[in-house]
């Protein structure tokens, strides 16, 4: 019991359940603006009175083309919000804490004969065995 007391508390965990909880909210409020805000606007565009009403019928089934719609708007949404609310921010941020970071060095260089990329100590390549000079160049 207290192997699971401790994975439970474990950061990650946590993180993920309120991840979880926070996503499923943001999506009903999501998909609660497209229906009741968003499709209703197009609707009156449209001239149809309920938009998630359209529904084409093709022998003798119903395809709910509206709710399909307001389905897919709703994941474009959430999609857009979560890339410029979470996804660039933190692109950015790690962007500006890596500005004054050297490069790595390379650990391998590439084959003259075959390019194929090899260790950066090797003396001959591991693929075609071709002698490897010193002045290969290297791959990041």
């Amino acid at each position: 019991m207290n192997g699971f007391k401790q994975f439970m508390l474990r950061g990650n965990v946590l993180d993920l359940a309120v991840a979880v909880v926070v996503g499923a909210a943001f999506t009903a409020v999501v998909t609660a603006f497209v229906k009741d805000l968003l499709t209703p606007l197009i609707a009156a565009i449209i001239g149809s009175p309920d938009f998630s009403g359209i529904a084409v019928t093709v022998n003798g089934s119903k395809l709910l083309v509206g709710d399909f719609v307001n389905a897919v708007v709703a994941f474009l949404m959430v999609g857009t919000a979560v890339y410029f609310f979470v996804v660039l921010p933190v692109n950015s941020l790690t962007a500006r804490m890596r500005r004054g970071e050297a490069p790595p060095d390379p650990t391998t260089k590439k084959c003259p004969e075959c390019l194929s990329e090899v260790a950066i100590a090797a003396r001959r390549c591991a693929f075609c065995t071709s002698p490897l000079s010193a002045d290969v160049t290297t791959v990041a």
